[in-house]
């Protein structure tokens, strides 16, 4: 099912990884995302670095904010070192705030808070693939 697609954005060969471990999450967020954008799910860093190894590399990284807080922001740094240029943007909620903000001082990109919507999601996607969009960042640090 294709909701609202850009077909110029539908053949952009840029690819995002989602790495969140709730997989209903996940889901939700390949499914707004899939119709327009390569999108890759994953539960963990490792697989990111398992993934994106050769021609697989991301050029954004969906990461949530429940891994920030489990592994420390350090995280986003390890991302970024790994795949120079990736953008970061932190998912969060409002139980998930403060690991959101540890994120972005340690260099994630912006922050996209849940409710998860389908217009706010790729705008915010867009943006942080360069394509227009939305402001990153909606926290104050």
């Amino acid at each position: 099912m294709q909701i609202g697609v850009d077909t110029a954005r539908a053949v952009d060969q840029r690819r995002v990884f989602i790495v969140e471990p709730d997989e209903i999450t996940r889901a939700v967020l390949q499914f707004i995302l899939q119709d327009e954008i390569e999108t890759h799910e994953m539960s963990s860093p490792e697989e990111v670095y398992e993934k994106g190894q050769d021609w697989l590399k991301p050029d954004l990284v969906l990461l949530s904010a429940g891994v920030v807080e489990a592994r420390g922001a350090a995280v986003v740094d390890d991302l970024t070192t790994a795949y120079p240029g990736v953008r970061v943007l932190v998912v969060h909620d409002k139980n998930t705030e403060a690991p959101a903000l540890a994120a972005l001082r340690a260099g994630a990109h912006g922050a996209l808070a849940k409710p998860l919507g389908i217009e706010a999601v790729r705008k915010k996607v867009d943006t942080g693939l360069g394509r227009g969009g939305a402001p990153l960042i909606q926290l104050s640090l």
